[in-house]
């Protein structure tokens, strides 16, 4: 598997207009979700820890309560590559599956 590719600003703009939820701080993505529980949140962190394996790609997440964190980066880039892109829009469609609000 060839090495992640640190994308360039207009790559990052480009990627942030397909999630728009998602913003940029400095070189990672970041994301707050919010559910109606606890046990949703914490399901949506188990189903995306399967496809952070997947992809070999893992998040840094914050949980309290009903309210999960995301912060994405690759850090054998040093930024923003397109493994963060792919992992915001697979959290995205699961979010929009659980019903975060």
């Amino acid at each position: 598997m060839a090495r992640p590719v640190k994308l360039d600003d207009a790559q990052i703009e480009a990627l942030l207009a397909t999630v728009p939820e998602w913003e940029r701080r400095d070189d990672t993505l970041f994301r707050a979700f919010r559910f109606t529980n606890f046990r949703t949140a914490f399901a949506f962190m188990t189903q995306l820890a399967i496809v952070a394996e997947k992809l070999d790609h893992h998040p840094e997440w914050f949980n309290v309560y009903n309210r999960v964190e995301i912060t994405m980066t690759t850090h054998d880039a040093d930024g923003i590559t397109e493994l963060d892109g792919a992992f915001a829009t697979t959290a995205d469609q699961i979010a929009i599956e659980m019903g975060a609000q």
